[in-house]
């Protein structure tokens, strides 16, 4: 995505912010709420790939830092970045690549990336049939739904294809047209060979019987800084301690998911997929905890953010890359790190 038209893009959408997200659960609320500070989430998209976070609000771990937390799902990371530079947000949870697009274009009061939450793409291959034996080559010729231009789901998908020497724009047909989140019924109405999904949308579609998971974008990817959290720098100079509190909470939530069952967890998370049976999500906590998904703390360091750079770079949607130093704010989560 060129850089000025996504700022172009960002500046547009700030303009009907209010509109944008839709309110999930936001968790139980401490019985002396006057004593809590308001902050407002806004999250990319509600997914069982973010099960520390729903963890954390479900347990009360926000509520124990001090804060009453509000949690919109904006649906894109464009439209988080749009949350944040608008003051509709508070702190942004999305692909880190957004908060750089932004520094590039010499935004002063930019947004700073300082917890990493999820380490492994957490989107999935689906195909019209079972395939054992899926190649990634077997996608040579064939119409693929896939994701926005200069978004992680996307570029990660082409980072994929180039490992295994496939063209992305000459090799097979990626249909980029459909809005985030609803692929999957596109997949399922349609005639495309394949799409890109997240959960629950993938199992979704093999529940339904549309559709089974060929491959994982997590494991054929490797590690990478998939989702971090980030906030403006004015907000850091006034609200420190709101940083750690929030930072504390999401550490609690990776603590949890990390010690306990697939099972154990999908009881906690269930009021925040009320429309989704407790055994699904089960199968879903399970599937992202056997790929290595959620790291052991939230450090966000600077080989990971490189690795972005490059992936970004090499998508061509990154002329020269950026400082670590600016984007990246370490402190808040080696605390959090030490008070485990």
């Amino acid at each position: 995505m060129n850089l000025n038209n996504f700022t172009k893009r960002i500046l547009c959408l700030a303009l009907s912010v209010l509109l944008l997200g839709t309110f999930v659960g936001c968790g139980k609320k401490a019985s002396e709420e006057k004593t809590l500070m308001p902050v407002t989430l806004s999250e990319v998209a509600h997914s069982i790939f973010y099960a520390p976070q729903y963890v954390a609000i479900e347990k009360g771990y926000f509520e124990e830092e001090g804060i009453d937390l509000t949690l919109i799902n904006s649906a894109g990371a464009d439209k988080v970045m749009t949350a944040l530079i608008s003051d509709g947000a508070d702190i942004g949870f999305m692909g880190s690549e957004a908060s750089i697009y932004v520094y590039a274009e010499g935004n002063s009061d930019y947004a700073v990336n300082f917890a990493q939450l999820t380490q492994r793409a957490g989107n999935f291959l689906v195909g019209r049939e079972a395939d054992e034996d899926f190649k990634w080559e077997d996608l040579k010729g064939k119409n693929v739904l896939g994701g926005r231009a200069g978004g992680m789901p996307e570029m990660v998908f082409e980072y994929i294809l180039k490992k295994n020497g496939i063209d992305p724009k000459t090799d097979l047909s990626i249909d980029q047209s459909i809005d985030f989140g609803l692929t999957a019924a596109a997949f399922m109405e349609g005639d495309a060979d394949y799409t890109v999904e997240f959960e629950p949308f993938a199992t979704k579609i093999e529940l339904e019987g549309s559709g089974k998971v060929v491959a994982s974008l997590g494991v054929d990817s490797g590690y990478v800084p998939y989702t971090a959290y980030c906030a403006k720098k004015s907000y850091y100079e006034e609200h420190a301690d709101v940083i750690q509190g929030f930072t504390n909470a999401i550490q609690k939530g990776l603590d949890y998911v990390n010690s306990h069952t697939a099972e154990e967890i999908a009881a906690v998370i269930k009021p925040q997929f009320e429309e989704t049976e407790e055994s699904t999500i089960a199968t879903i906590v399970e599937r992202y905890l056997s790929q290595d998904t959620w790291k052991e703390d939230l450090v966000f360091s600077q080989e990971s953010f490189d690795l972005l750079q490059d992936i970004l770079t090499e998508a061509g949607e990154l002329s020269e890359k950026v400082p670590y130093a600016d984007l990246v704010n370490t402190e808040y989560a080696k605390k959090a790190k030490t008070a485990k």
